[in-house]
């Protein structure tokens, strides 16, 4: 990612959405730094850390114990996703192989039934553990039925920073040749044949990320047209790699551009996008159209 990471280094967190704030579907998770907590009342910070201690011990859960979860379609899919679902982020960086375990058995045992993963995880980025998340997905998933979990990730947005993720590559792009690449070797950390979602990351083309608000006309750049990204994403959908796609990081012109695209030429449909939201980041909010599903991420 091309500036300071936005992702906090904690222990992600399950978070709730309350289905009274929006008719549109959405999931997400919640995690805290270690900065936030150092600003909070003493009050406060223990109650924060009760709420994280739930993970720092062997976690149980009772397997035939009913779900209040609900479950909603995501946008135009046939996914009936559960309103919480897990990110797995700190997976191979703050958390063992067995914690990453016992995470998800917890969550999925009390009907979670989807997990978010990215080619670029663990956090922060490090050339020496990429791809340690997956693969700590993947020596889980060995042990469940795969049509009961609904599968997560990303191919990586534009960067000239994170080339260690393809083979031969001086810069990531979002076109044919990087995004194959990038779901076939998610496939093969992951050891499954399908991706439920497959999400970008962030965009190709230059917007203000990552901490950044206002949109600075010198970092413009030419970027792969919308079109040619979604004939990319067909390829695979049709040779049965990827079920559905979705975006994450991007902004309202992105979304109508890929939603008239696809209309125009024929082309899948995005069902999701997953932006930041918070108490402290509100852009999110206003009105949602085209059956696009809401999935906010909470890391502030």
């Amino acid at each position: 990612m091309a500036s300071p990471s936005p992702f906090s280094s904690a222990t992600p967190f399950l978070c709730y959405n309350n289905s009274k704030l929006s008719s549109v579907p959405s999931f997400s998770f919640l995690s805290y730094s270690r900065q936030a907590v150092q600003h909070l009342s003493n009050a406060k910070r223990k109650r924060l850390w009760l709420r994280r201690s739930c993970f720092k011990s062997p976690i149980s859960a009772k397997v035939a114990q009913k779900s209040p979860l609900q479950y909603r379609k995501l946008g135009d899919s046939d996914l009936q996703i559960s309103e919480i679902t897990l990110g797995t982020m700190t997976f191979g960086e703050q958390n063992t192989e067995k914690e990453a375990h016992e995470m998800l058995s917890y969550a999925f045992e009390n009907g979670i039934n989807a997990l978010d993963t990215a080619e670029t995880y663990p956090i922060p980025m490090r050339k020496e553990t990429n791809g340690r998340t997956d693969l700590y997905i993947a020596s889980w998933l060995k042990s469940q039925p795969r049509d009961k979990v609904i599968l997560a990730t990303k191919v990586s947005g534009y960067s000239e920073r994170s080339t260690y993720l393809r083979d031969n590559a001086k810069v990531l792009r979002v076109d044919a040749a990087n995004i194959r690449e990038s779901v076939e070797k998610s496939l093969k950390r992951l050891n499954t044949d399908y991706i439920d979602l497959l999400q970008i990351h962030w965009p190709d083309r230059y917007v203000p990320l990552f901490g950044e608000y206002f949109y600075n006309y010198s970092k413009w750049r030419p970027s792969i047209p919308f079109v040619e990204q979604l004939e990319a994403f067909q390829e695979l959908i049709d040779e049965g790699k990827v079920r559905y796609i979705g975006v994450s990081n991007e902004t309202a012109y992105g979304v109508m551009e890929f939603v008239h695209a696809a209309k125009v030429e024929g082309l899948p449909k995005i069902v999701s996008i997953q932006n930041s939201y918070s108490l402290l980041v509100r852009r999110f909010e206003g009105k949602q159209q085209y059956n696009i599903s809401r999935q906010p991420k909470s890391m502030d």
